[in-house]
């Protein structure tokens, strides 16, 4: 799967080529209206050829929504812009956007996500994402309203059970009435995903199980046996995708391995033109994980 989380300070020289390049003096502001439209339209540049490069080595794009939400309006438009450019790849569409609140605010989420929102207008549809990833830490009510957006859109949604970054274990390593917490994450997830699985034996409700900790994968998978899970760390965080096999024995399509620098930013270990070293980044994670 490939990751997109856009710096616009390291973009590919695609992206900037067709942007003017102002005069010596001519910089605009700090956040001028004309800041924001370059920016915007340059990260759409560039997720666009990084699709069009890594793509067919693909089953999904996973957006991180921060990276472009910084970005202003600008931002919220190269997200669907880039959003439709993944589908005309024939690709799932993950919206890394972590949300989670109380269950009227989760509803709220859920609509802007994956559903739609009544007015007195008319419907007004949100993002249209495929699957979309949630913080689980408010509780059981907290999810309810996200897990049943995504089963009323047929979408999915993946809980953080156990994620990738070092400072995880602060809280989620923590005992929890004789288990860590993550692991009483993972049972919640697994319960609430019981009543949306289907004919493949995988639910809807799926689990953010960091590739850096392989080693917890398979009590993660006892614990979560109807769950895909989402797989970020490997590349740059150091994760080695042969690793994660426990996360594939019920299915397949089980685990979806996510990488993002390591791919996009392929070029600067490789060498030569970015888009063809994202490419050969793209086929080399797919051989591995197809063989795990």
């Amino acid at each position: 799967m490939l990751g997109l989380d856009p710096d616009p300070a390291a973009l590919w020289p695609v992206a900037l080529e067709a942007s003017p390049s102002p005069r010596r003096g001519d910089v605009p502001a700090a956040g001028a209206p004309e800041a924001m439209e370059l920016a915007g339209a340059a990260v759409e540049r560039h997720c666009l050829a990084a699709i069009e490069a890594a793509g067919p080595a693909c089953v999904a794009v996973k957006l991180q929504f921060a990276c472009f939400e910084r970005l202003g309006d600008r931002g919220w438009r190269a997200l669907a812009t880039v959003r439709e450019g993944a589908r005309q790849a024939g690709l799932l569409v993950i919206a890394d956007a972590k949300r989670g609140d109380v269950p009227v605010t989760a509803s709220a989420y859920a609509q802007a996500l994956v559903g739609a929102t009544p007015t007195p207008f008319g419907e007004v549809p949100g993002f249209g994402a495929d699957c979309f990833t949630a913080n689980p830490l408010l509780g059981r009510d907290s999810l309810e309203p996200l897990i049943e957006g995504a089963t009323a859109a047929g979408a999915g949604c993946f809980a953080l059970v156990n994620t990738s970054n070092p400072g995880a274990s602060d809280l989620q390593d923590l005992d929890a009435g004789g288990a860590p917490l993550y692991e009483r994450i993972a049972a919640l997830v697994d319960d609430m995903g019981a009543g949306h699985t289907g004919d493949c034996g995988l639910s809807l409700v799926g689990a953010v199980t960091g590739a850096t900790r392989p080693e917890r994968l398979g009590r993660l998978r006892e614990l979560m046996p109807r769950a895909i899970f989402l797989l970020p760390g490997v590349g740059a965080q150091g994760a080695s995708p042969e690793a994660l096999g426990a996360a594939f024995r019920p299915h397949p399509a089980a685990g979806l391995v996510a990488a993002s620098r390591s791919i996009v930013g392929a070029h600067r270990e490789r060498g030569g033109d970015p888009a063809l070293a994202a490419q050969a980044a793209a086929q080399e994670l797919r051989t591995v994980t197809w063989n795990v």
